[in-house]
């Protein structure tokens, strides 16, 4: 392996983290599909094909390994309020309001379908543009815009359809 190789799968550790979040839900089981992935990326980089997106490839990796881990356990990923330790700032109403928010997001993103979540993470918190997202995901970049605007219009009824104190409710539960 060379080491260009291994500086650019270290260096896309931050934003490999943030995706792997975004899919999990949970801080330990984000970490574990961080490592999941790098050790799969490093152990079989020969399968990277050179002058392809690296990032992209792992974005691959980390989306398989967490859909497998999905249909083998069977499990969907809850938001605890240990995940959200991240969280600093002042204490007050407008924190607590802050982290009851981020709490009903996470557990309406949750919620979704395992390609409606993985679209969102990539679109809407990993920054990507529709053309990375497709070919992360080796998808028409139409199939990309109809994903996400069903996961959009899905975290919106579950979000400000139904009452909003009733969101925040399922996501304290």
């Amino acid at each position: 392996m060379t080491e260009d190789i291994r500086e650019r799968v270290i260096a896309f550790i931050p934003r490999l983290r943030r995706f792997a979040f975004s899919l999990t839900g949970d801080w330990d089981r984000m970490e574990e599909l961080v490592q999941d992935t790098c050790e799969r990326a490093l152990t079989r980089h020969e399968q990277w094909k050179p002058g392809t997106s690296l990032e992209s490839w792992m974005c691959r990796i980390a989306q398989n390994i967490w859909k497998d881990g999905l249909k083998s356990k069977k499990h969907r990923a809850q938001v605890s309020d240990d995940s959200l330790h991240f969280l600093t700032g002042v204490d007050g109403p407008r924190e607590i309001e802050g982290r009851l928010t981020l709490k009903a997001v996470m557990a309406a993103i949750s919620l979704l379908p395992p390609d409606q979540r993985i679209v969102i993470a990539l679109v809407c918190i990993d920054e990507r543009t529709y053309a990375e997202t497709a070919e992360i995901l080796d998808i028409p970049i139409g199939t990309v815009m109809s994903r996400l605007a069903r996961a959009r219009q899905a975290l919106y009824a579950g979000l400000y359809d139904s009452d909003t104190s009733s969101a925040c409710a399922k996501a304290e539960g």
